[in-house]
């Protein structure tokens, strides 16, 4: 019997049966293997109809009118930020809901942008997702800024031992992902952060990834700025967070004006509400809002010591199911302990987009492309990888299905 035959007949206690009764689609579609989730996961019943009371029976624009519904609105919006403030160990004002974790980048880069001037340094890594890259460049560009990055080990780990060298007095910025979204890599995060603010700059946590698989503490981070979707963490589209420490937002500049982020306006000039409000103009995502803190409640009442030791395992059994395959080759570290379930990988002689396809025939979603990360598909040497990438719902079988069905597109086109 094999390592992968003996997983699979024992009885590990892991979530994905269970859990997985708990998102609709999977009922919908019973033989569904989806392991896009890197992109975006399935939504369990909870978000969905949390989302669907509000709008048939209390739905109203928030901190607008006095009438009942209006200040029911406000109140349930006003306590997703309270719940989601929780979940990540911040103040409740230290909390902006914003479109997604590119729109808080964006939004990000605006606002630190402002007080950079030509010299200045802003670094980066080689791993970053094309949200926390562009924005960077296009202030750089504005302002006569230099981007710098730390570069990749050749196991796609992050080689801070040039962290000391690239940190100079002009760098002003550090920016970088708490996950690969092609190599799974996890930097650690406390590190680069305290070297970072030891040399006098901020920082910026792209946490996107990185929220759907592992804890995220503010305080104990200490990082500046942090920035997650709903999306990606079995909420809805169309609502992110961006954290903020209160010293930092009360400094920045908005970075989007209209109704609801001011407190004085003129004809000719205006002034800003206080945090968060500044920063949330315009009518906010009331309803993503409501559906995102229900998927955090439901994330919090598994636990992440189940997530994390659920994970682990699917990543050790797919690295090791990965490793038998003849021709296929998965970027980043091939160690368990150093990464994500995040699985970006080519097999010789078969198009990322055709085993795509082949996969999709028998009922297993997975990416294919560069995955916005282009640039770091260019340094190694692939125009475009397939990734799978798994999460609470997923299972060895779904593991299995993947293989088999790689060895099929195999099979078919060599």
């Amino acid at each position: 019997m094999s390592k992968f035959q003996f997983l699979m007949s024992k009885q590990i206690p892991m979530l994905g049966k269970s859990i997985k009764r708990e998102f609709p689609i999977f009922e919908k579609h019973r033989n569904l293997v989806f392991l896009d989730n890197a992109a975006s996961a399935q939504k369990p019943a909870v978000v969905l109809e949390a989302m669907d009371k509000f709008y048939r029976t209390a739905y109203a624009n928030t901190h607008r009118g006095v009438y009942a519904l209006a200040e029911q609105a406000s109140e349930q919006y006003e306590k997703a930020r309270v719940t989601t403030a929780n979940f990540i160990n911040a103040d409740t004002h230290e909390v902006v809901f914003t479109k997604g974790t590119t729109s808080a980048l964006n939004g990000v880069a605006q606002a630190l942008g402002a007080s950079l001037v030509s010299g200045d340094e802003i670094l980066l890594t080689e791993m970053e997702h094309h949200a926390n890259l562009i924005p960077w460049q296009q202030m750089a560009r504005a302002k006569g800024a230099c981007l710098k990055f730390i570069p990749l080990t050749q196991d796609g780990a992050l080689d801070l031992t040039q962290l000391g060298s690239l940190l100079t007095p002009q760098v002003k910025v550090v920016a970088f992902s708490a996950m690969s979204n092609v190599l799974g890599t996890m930097p650690p995060v406390k590190k680069i952060v305290a070297a970072a603010k030891a040399a006098g700059a901020l920082t910026v946590v792209d946490a996107a990834q990185y929220a759907p698989h592992g804890e995220i503490d503010v305080k104990d981070w200490d990082a500046d700025v942090v920035a997650f979707s709903g999306h990606k963490l079995f909420g809805p589209t169309g609502i992110g967070v961006l954290y903020g420490k209160k010293e930092l937002l009360q400094k920045l500049i908005p970075f989007e004006f209209g109704g609801g982020m001011i407190a004085d306006v003129s004809f000719s000039d205006a002034t800003w509400a206080d945090i968060p409000e500044k920063f949330e103009a315009g009518t906010p995502p009331i309803a993503e809002a409501i559906g995102l803190a229900r998927a955090l409640e439901f994330v919090s009442k598994i636990g992440w010591n189940q997530i994390i030791a659920h994970e682990a395992e699917l990543t050790s059994v797919a690295l090791a199911e990965f490793s038998k395959l003849s021709g296929v080759h998965v970027t980043g570290s091939h160690e368990a302990k150093t990464r994500g379930a995040v699985f970006a990988f080519t097999v010789d002689g078969v198009h990322p987009h055709d085993l795509a396809s082949i996969l999709d025939e028998v009922g297993v979603a997975v990416r294919s492309g560069h995955h916005c990360a282009m640039p770091l598909h260019k340094k190694l040497g692939l125009p475009a990888t397939t990734r799978a990438s798994f999460t609470i719902y997923n299972t060895i079988e779904d593991v299995s299905a993947l293989m088999s069905g790689i060895k099929r597109a195999q099979q078919m086109l060599l």
